[in-house]
């Protein structure tokens, strides 16, 4: 009884605070309040590119994992998130993740086990998300802003590992498929894994962007490949630096 009480008291709080924020978005604020908080969000949004450039402009090739929090350990696409890590590990890639549970946990336990480098940038949420124990205790990055750790995934990483996730990981993928479509960065590989997953919305991308409105051009289906079996991601990434003799940034 006092566990459903607990979660009916925190529901109400969240109504509460989002009901505030969206009050606070239409009230006048007057010159000193608006140069005050600009300028200390300019100063953090600065702190935050200042750590994240110095933590990873050494740390080599790596490839990031992108998937849900919500997906349990004994989860079939937890295991092969596991098995996709540790297989780029072995071909010489660091691993990337966004620091927390689920998928992202899964990526950075496969590298760890494997000997690998493994990074997380953790990113503060209301439900406070802590970085799993599988990073490496000088690689963990925390951010405040969504927008400046997107930077870091596009800026430091090769190759984009996509399993399935949630609105966070749809928005990881289509930022990486606008810079690439747009030519704002070079090409590198996406890769997609877990076909049932995809298919619908692949599917659609397909039928209506291309097909019906016309939206997307037809090279634009080929900026992403979709797998099943971790050996098939991993051999994605290395397949498509050996086509476009490419090599890391690094």
């Amino acid at each position: 009884m006092a566990k459903k009480k607990t979660v009916a008291q925190d529901k109400m709080k969240d109504v509460l605070d989002e009901e505030k924020k969206i009050v606070q978005a239409f009230k006048d604020k007057d010159w000193n309040e608006i140069k005050s908080s600009d300028s200390w969000v300019i100063f953090k949004v600065m702190s935050e590119f200042v750590e994240g450039f110095d933590k990873l402009a050494k740390i080599g090739p790596c490839v990031t994992i992108f998937g849900s929090a919500r997906t349990k350990a004994n989860h079939p696409y937890y295991q092969t998130a596991q098995q996709i890590a540790s297989g780029l590990v072995r071909e010489g890639y660091g691993i990337i993740t966004g620091g927390g549970p689920g998928i992202m946990e899964a990526g950075n336990k496969g590298a760890k086990l494997a000997g690998g480098k493994s990074v997380g940038l953790n990113i503060f949420l209301p439900h406070e998300q802590e970085g799993n124990i599988y990073i490496d205790t000088d690689k963990i990055i925390n951010f405040d802003y969504f927008f400046v750790r997107k930077v870091m995934f596009v800026k430091y990483s090769q190759g984009f590992v996509v399993m399935p996730g949630g609105f966070g990981t749809l928005d990881e993928l289509f930022e990486a498929l606008t810079l690439i479509q747009t030519k704002k960065i070079g090409r590198f590989p996406i890769v997609l894994v877990g076909k049932s997953f995809w298919k619908g919305l692949v599917g659609w991308i397909k039928k209506i962007l291309l097909d019906e409105e016309k939206n997307i051009s037809a090279e634009d289906m080929f900026l992403f490949t979709i797998v099943d079996k971790p050996e098939e991601a991993v051999k994605a990434i290395d397949d498509f630096y050996s086509k476009y003799l490419l090599s890391p940034n690094f």
